[in-house]
């Protein structure tokens, strides 16, 4: 019994050793967070920036990328879905072409709600938060979309190319369902070159894999060069010559049709002149014109009356593949230099390497993009700033203003 009661006083105190150093080491492990804690908010470090000591001039740096990629992001927000209510809303732009600038103004809003958080939260917090998996979704996102952005440029170009070049033929090969399957294929179509490749893994080499496995607070895009050229050239390069070539054949017959229609309306003057000639002569020295010369010159008339209506019709379309040709040459202005450095820092490796903020600054030129169209549309199209104001009139969002007045 007393080896019993010897045995539980050890075991007692053994326990009470065990829990007096466990709290001993609590406290010194407090102490010591504490101790850094302090030792981080009074040189001005913070928090996930490690050894970093943060001086008035990053805060005033921090401060202005917020207040730009902030306003990138509301405004691409705001400025699309304005565009796709506008047009849903009015009737005066239920037209074919309308169909394709309405997918684009969805892709360019998910770019702004799906894309550019993730990119600016990286700027702001100097690392990724989101996780492995998550940094996948991103860069497929980022591919994706701004496949899908020019493959809906791509197709707007084919459609004023038929509109202006056909003319008689472009409601039979511009039907709705023609194109509800192009925007179809604009939309599957760019997933083969996002998602399975990056989530796959097929995208890197496998030090790039490694390292991020063992990194994951690190949100890298460093890509093999078989799928470099692959993607850039079927998310950039191959569509943007295609347009190229055809908004060229677009303008080359665009002036054609312009000369000639001012070489018949010259024609037309000049031939309704002759004929109102005489009949003015009789009419100043008799006081009445002959009633077989009013009839000629009535004739006369009837034939530039004839043309004039399908002049409006030519010159509305003609101005639509102006606007959309600028929509295309902003899309390929923000969107260039990022393939360029794309392709290049590829295949040249380290020696092309850029500076981070270069990176992060062609990235958001890129994006700057999808915030850019519905300004477009708004200065150099009068039916959409009738129907943007006529919608944020609905919304009580402006006063009423003048929809007439003309930037061009």
């Amino acid at each position: 019994m007393a080896n019993l009661t010897t045995e539980a006083t050890v075991l007692f105190d053994f326990s009470h050793w065990l829990n007096a150093s466990e709290v001993t080491s609590h406290v010194s492990f407090y102490d010591e967070i504490s101790s850094t804690l302090s030792t981080t908010i009074s040189n001005g470090t913070l928090p996930g920036t490690e050894d970093t000591v943060w001086t008035w001039e990053d805060i005033v740096i921090l401060t202005f990328k917020v207040i730009i990629m902030g306003t990138i992001i509301i405004f691409a927000i705001m400025g699309n879905v304005l565009v796709i209510v506008s047009i849903t809303m009015s009737r005066k732009l239920h037209g074919i072409t309308n169909y394709f600038l309405v997918s684009l103004a969805i892709a360019d809003m998910l770019v702004a709600l799906c894309v550019m958080p993730f990119n600016a939260s990286v700027e702001f917090f100097g690392k990724w938060l989101f996780g492995f998996r998550m940094c996948d979704l991103w860069n497929s996102f980022d591919v994706y979309f701004s496949t899908v952005s020019i493959l809906h440029l791509c197709c707007i170009s084919i459609d004023r190319y038929y509109a202006i070049l056909s003319p008689l033929e472009y409601p039979l090969k511009m039907t709705k369902r023609k194109v509800l399957i192009m925007l179809a294929h604009v939309w599957l179509g760019p997933t083969l070159i996002s998602f399975p490749p990056i989530f796959l893994g097929w995208y890197a080499t496998s030090d790039h894999l490694e390292i991020r496995s063992s990194k994951p607070e690190e949100c890298t895009f460093e890509v093999n060069k078989v799928f470099a050229i692959l993607s850039s050239a079927i998310s950039f390069w191959i569509p943007c010559t295609v347009m190229l070539i055809l908004y060229y054949r677009i303008f080359q017959e665009a002036r054609k049709q312009e000369t000639a229609i001012m070489s018949r309306t010259n024609s037309m003057s000049a031939i309704h002149n002759i004929h109102r000639g005489p009949a003015r002569c009789a009419s100043l020295v008799s006081g009445f014109a002959p009633s077989s010369t009013r009839t000629s010159a009535s004739h006369q008339l009837m034939i530039p009356n004839n043309m004039s209506g399908a002049v409006p019709v030519m010159r509305r379309e003609h101005k639509a593949a102006r606007t959309l040709g600028i929509i295309m040459g902003a899309f390929i202005l923000c969107w260039l230099p990022f393939f360029s450095w794309y392709v290049t820092f590829t295949i040249c490796g380290e020696a092309c390497d850029c500076p981070q903020p270069v990176i992060t600054t062609l990235f958001w030129i890129g994006y700057f993009n999808s915030t850019l169209n519905p300004f477009i549309y708004a200065y150099f199209r009068k039916d959409f700033r009738e129907a943007f104001m006529k919608t944020l009139r609905k919304l009580n969002c402006c006063r009423s203003r003048d929809p007439n007045r003309s930037f061009v």
